[in-house]
């Protein structure tokens, strides 16, 4: 099972592997149980876990950064049914430059009831090639701004548009 192809459904608890999907939805399977079903993109969203960031004091880092802190640290992960106060702890020591402010504490349990199941599944967690080719495209396209020299762009008035209104019969 590979890391890029997990998905967060909302509305659904747990993580899925995305098997296949259509235009009005995808099949998952859930990690937790191991069931397939379909699900709609009527009524629910997906987030792939590789596109999931997390609030820094710095810049905001992706999900798997977080988890990698959660697998190299000593510090046992806590139950995600604790308080929110001892999982606030733990991660003011795995992972310091979270924004605590900005990371509600329903994120941090989530993070933590993800990385047990990515642990019990034997998930490598890493970015896929494709993802880090992207990061790393979109950085050395995008141009340097110069904040020295500024021009001004002349704004022009956009024509009034027209509207059709029906045609009087006589």
């Amino acid at each position: 099972m590979d890391y890029n192809r997990l998905v967060s459904v909302t509305g659904l608890g747990g993580l899925y592997e995305l098997m296949s999907s259509k235009a009005d939805g995808g099949v998952v399977k859930s990690l937790e149980d191991k069931t397939t079903k379909f699900v709609s993109t009527r009524l629910h969203n997906f987030s792939h876990l590789e596109s999931i960031e997390i609030f820094t004091v710095k810049d905001n880092v992706n999900l798997v950064e977080i988890f990698t802190a959660m697998q190299t640290s000593t510090e046992n992960l806590p139950d995600a049914k604790t308080d929110t106060k001892s999982i606030k702890a733990y991660f003011e020591k795995v992972y310091p430059d979270m924004d605590f402010e900005r990371v509600y504490n329903s994120d941090m349990k989530k993070m933590v009831r993800w990385f047990d199941l990515l642990k019990t599944n034997n998930v490598e967690i890493k970015l896929s090639e494709n993802h880090e080719q992207d990061g790393a495209a979109h950085e050395a396209v995008t141009p340097k701004v110069k904040t020295t020299e500024t021009k001004q762009a002349s704004v022009k008035a956009a024509p009034p548009k027209k509207i059709n209104s029906p045609r009087k019969m006589a």
